[in-house]
């Protein structure tokens, strides 16, 4: 059987934002019932030298808004990594799906074996299509949409897994 590139990727990156968002609803919620600064949850971290919460939202959907792109074949969107809300983080995953909402199957569907490259903090990468997709894409959207709901978990706001899997 064949696997369609667009459907591993696209509305599973869709999919995972909008999960993400349901969360950061329940943060934003949990912050306001209980008069916590969202400063506060926005800057929790699981560790000390783990990216806080704001940048794990970042860096999911710049990692779904840009691997999408490239699979596609596409110039993707740049945004400033300025929020400092959970409505400014919301207001990013929309724009980030509303993003993937415009690419097409046909886009993305045939790049398995096209050379994707990209630059990294370090250096410049590049790998086939089909590996970007399963062994870089879709671990790091889903390390980094997992480490912002285990920061939310741990600070106490009632999110469990139907929560993340979105059922």
């Amino acid at each position: 059987m064949t696997i369609s590139m667009f459907q591993a990727s696209v509305p599973v990156f869709i999919r995972a934002l909008n999960n993400l968002a349901g969360i950061l609803e329940k943060g934003a919620a949990h912050a306001k019932a209980h008069k916590i600064d969202e400063a506060v949850l926005l800057n929790s971290r699981l560790f000390p030298d783990m990216f806080p919460l704001v940048r794990q939202v970042q860096i999911a959907t710049d990692t779904a808004r840009s691997g999408a792109a490239r699979l596609a074949g596409v110039e993707f969107p740049a945004y400033e990594d300025n929020e400092t809300t959970f409505a400014a983080l919301a207001a990013r995953i929309h724009n980030t799906v509303k993003f993937l909402e415009t690419l097409q199957s046909t886009q993305i569907d045939g790049s398995e074996d096209r050379t994707i490259s990209w630059q990294s903090r370090s250096s410049t990468k590049s790998m086939q299509g089909q590996p970007y997709l399963f062994n870089h894409l879709l671990p790091n959207v889903h390390f980094h949409v997992t480490t912002a709901y285990n920061i939310l978990r741990h600070n106490g706001i009632e999110v469990g897994k139907k929560d993340f899997l979105g059922t």
